[in-house]
């Protein structure tokens, strides 16, 4: 053992025993420690007596058994438990038995072995773990701990007259059999869910049909997330029932606003309309140059009241869910779609924040208002701005002087607005697919990002601070979205980023948005901007709800909250009611009973994070879907992220993302240089980088997993960071077969 060169004639100290049990992880016990050191009876008291003085000032902690490990650390051997997917996609896990009140280290699980059934969030397994360093480990499973089988969902196909279920989840990457007896009624094309029938070991595992869920009739790719992620999609009839009886309102103890042309601006997609704007140049001659704004929205807490079956079907979802094919509404189409929907020409019941800005776009004053207004017109995002630019049709051509232009006037002054209080511009492009009516994809294409998109965003962003600062002056509660400074961890990370291509980001700074983009304004036109603007995304905090307010980081905003889409957000239907209440408005404001606004918050913000992957990985598949039709074909394509497993690439035309594995790089055992998010290989010092350009061709493209599997199409020349490097304490996640696969493809690569 490594203590044994080294026996000191009194008892060893902290430091040295700490350096022995880090060498000797396996065999660190008090009576391994004494032998080691060659202590004698009455140093062996002292020792026990020291162990446990460091026990309990917290330098050791016990492991399995008897042995004794450095705080922090974990054994070779745990019980680990799936906390799910990380923004990478890898699969992170936790240690079972953790002292919550100590930070859990992140464990990276590696695929499961052929034939086995992907873990899931929830599942629990015994890991072998390997550090990796910076609080990290590695882990791979030995078995599974379940109290139930696991269930997989997947779709029914016939493969060679043989019929089997291909599982939705990418991480399973083998199909199981299924006998006649154990289909359950279901058919080819059938979504379903299954479990694993114990007993075989080798070739493809066999299962049997636990649940039919729909019928895959080429409509109904959105299913699979719909199912996967828990998200509700029948309403209860008592909140059917509601939602049926809902009728107009009268213009009694409303503000008539009929006469006001507001207008409603949307993409030409859009199923509701539940905002609509309207400006005019402030006629105040001590407000020169200022605007005056009206911002309406659908009032939702009219017809959604406290504690009934809609209000309680609506905080059950949390939001509306938004696919390419569908929309999962918050609230039944007779209100999402009716009463609750700004439609032109027809009167409807409102909450409107009215508010007064100056020249520079600054928030001068503002009040609400419960009104009765009436659309002048619906205005596609295209189309607004078709007829600022003066391209007017007929349509148009009546609004452009009294409607469309102060309302662009506005945006100017909200605009410059946003420029002065810094908030956080970054250039993230967002693909849109486009469908046709039977439902297939007709194509894949960058959304289009115009100043009319921008108008109504900035108008929103105003009503929502307006609205957050009148409920702190009325004192009532308010569920406010908030958005944190990026960790010092991240920062750190960061700034080693950038400081491997000539950017300078200081550690131990206080972060502001406007220090990242003067980062982009540097950054801009170089091969690096893509990539610069990735790694600033992922070094921003997750926005949430919450009735603790902190402010908005990215927006540069202290007080913050959503009013304006009550339709869709469950957020924005309680800030509703405080104003109702805080204003005295009349019926359906907060109610008698106490809400706990903490409670809801985290609900909300995770029904939100739920719907946001539902929604990517949905896009997924329908993407898979429209590529499969082009296997081995080559695209040019940028690296969007780097991971143990190999590097994600997001394709220049389409926008289509897919995993380049590792296995597959060229001629080299590459390792994971996480400060510069880079794989790079051990012999050639080839680097694959994020946001790099790179040439791949297209292996396999799956609609059902939604998965694309890219090669890379090696011109045999590398991008060279320098001299080689010795990586070899660095540990393998994907195990020693591919470690001897990849030593033979060099030998042929020499």
């Amino acid at each position: 053992m490594a203590g044994r060169e080294r026996k000191p004639s009194s008892l060893p100290d902290r430091e040295q025993i700490l350096e022995f049990i880090r060498k000797n992880p396996h065999a660190s016990g008090k009576r391994e420690i004494s032998r080691a050191f060659g202590l004698n009876s009455e140093q062996k008291r002292d020792l026990k007596k020291l162990l446990r003085e460091m026990q309990t000032e917290g330098t050791l902690q016990r492991g399995r058994g008897k042995k004794l490990m450095e705080a922090g650390k974990l054994p070779g051997v745990g019980v680990i438990e799936i906390v799910g997917p990380d923004e990478d996609g890898e699969l992170v896990a936790r240690p079972l038995n953790w002292d919550e009140d100590q930070p859990s280290p992140i464990i990276y699980m590696a695929p499961e072995r052929s034939g086995q059934p992907a873990l899931g969030k929830g599942d629990r397994a015994l890991a072998k773990l390997t550090e990796l360093g910076d609080g990290t480990y590695s882990g791979k499973t030995i078995r599974r701990i379940s109290a139930a089988p696991t269930r997989i969902m997947g779709i029914v196909v016939v493969v060679e007259g043989e019929v089997r279920i291909r599982p939705t989840d990418r991480r399973s990457k083998n199909e199981m059999i299924v006998r006649p007896d154990d289909l359950n009624g279901a058919e080819p094309g059938d979504l379903v869910l299954s479990e694993v029938i114990p007993g075989r070991r080798l070739g493809l595992r066999h299962a049997r049909v636990t649940e039919r869920l729909d019928s895959m009739d080429g409509k109904v790719t959105s299913l699979i997330a719909i199912h996967q992620h828990d998200i509700p999609i029948d309403f209860p009839a008592s909140a059917l029932s509601l939602a049926d009886k809902a009728k107009g309102v009268a213009p009694n103890n409303r503000v008539d606003l009929r006469d006001i042309p507001l207008v409603t601006i949307d993409g030409a997609d859009a199923r509701d309309f539940d905002d609509a704007v309207w400006a005019e140049k402030d006629i105040d001659p001590k407000n020169k140059d200022g605007w005056h704004l009206m911002v309406a929205i659908a009032d939702v807490a009219w017809y959604v009241r406290p504690g009934d079956a809609l209000d309680r079907e609506a905080y059950k979802r949390g939001n509306s869910v938004y696919f390419p094919d569908r929309v999962v509404p918050m609230l039944p189409e007779a209100l999402s779609n009716g009463w609750c929907s700004l439609v032109p020409d027809e009167d409807r019941p409102c909450l409107v924040a009215e508010m007064w800005i100056d020249a520079d776009g600054k928030l001068l004053r503002h009040k609400f208002l419960r009104a009765l207004m009436r659309s002048a017109a619906r205005l596609t995002y295209t189309e607004a701005q078709a007829a600022y630019d003066g391209r007017l049709d007929d349509k148009t051509s009546s609004m452009i002087k009294t409607v469309i232009a102060p309302l662009y006037g506005a945006y100017e002054a909200l605009a410059s607005a946003r420029v002065a209080r810094r908030a956080l511009e970054l250039d993230l492009p967002e693909k849109q697919v486009q469908l046709t009516k039977d439902g297939s994809i007709k194509a894949i294409i960058e959304r289009e990002r115009l100043d009319s998109h921008k108008l109504i965003e900035e108008f929103m962003i105003t009503a929502n601070v307006a609205a957050a600062q009148a409920l702190e002056k009325k004192r009532q509660p308010c569920m406010y979205r908030i958005h944190d400074q990026p960790s010092p961890e991240k920062l750190n990370t960061l700034s080693d980023f950038l400081d491997s291509i000539n950017l300078r980001y200081a550690k131990g700074q206080v972060a502001e948005p406007g220090q990242f983009n003067r980062i982009l304004k540097k950054a801009d036109g170089t091969p690096e901007f893509h990539m610069i603007n990735q790694i600033i995304l992922r070094t921003q905090a997750q926005a949430e709800y919450s009735p603790q307010n902190i402010g908005h980081f990215g927006l540069s905003l202290q007080k913050y909250c959503h009013f304006t889409s009550p339709i869709r957000r469950y957020s924005d239907l309680l800030v509703h009611r405080a104003l109702i209440s805080g204003y005295g408005l009349g019926e359906g404001g907060l109610g008698r009973d106490e809400i706990d606004f903490s409670a809801v918050g985290e609900h909300i913000s995770g029904t939100e994070r739920r719907a946001a992957v539902a929604e990517r990985d949905t896009v997924d598949r329908f993407v898979a879907e429209y590529m499969s039709s082009q296997i081995s074909a080559t695209f040019d394509g940028r690296v969007n992220g780097v991971t143990r497993f190999g590097l994600f690439v997001t394709l220049n035309e389409t926008g289509a993302d897919g995993l380049i594995p590792i296995s597959s790089l060229p001629g080299d055992y590459y390792d994971l240089d996480d400060a510069r998010h880079s794989l790079i290989g051990r012999q050639s010092a080839r680097e694959y980088r994020l946001g790099q350009q790179i040439e791949v061709r297209l292996l396999e493209a799956n609609p059902v997993t939604g998965g694309l599997i890219f090669a890379v199409m090696d011109s045999g020349e590398g991008y060279e960071i320098g001299p080689k490097r010795n990586n070899s304490r660095r540990p393998r996640p994907s195990g020693k077969k591919n470690k001897k696969h990849r030593t033979h493809k060099n030998r042929q690569k020499r």
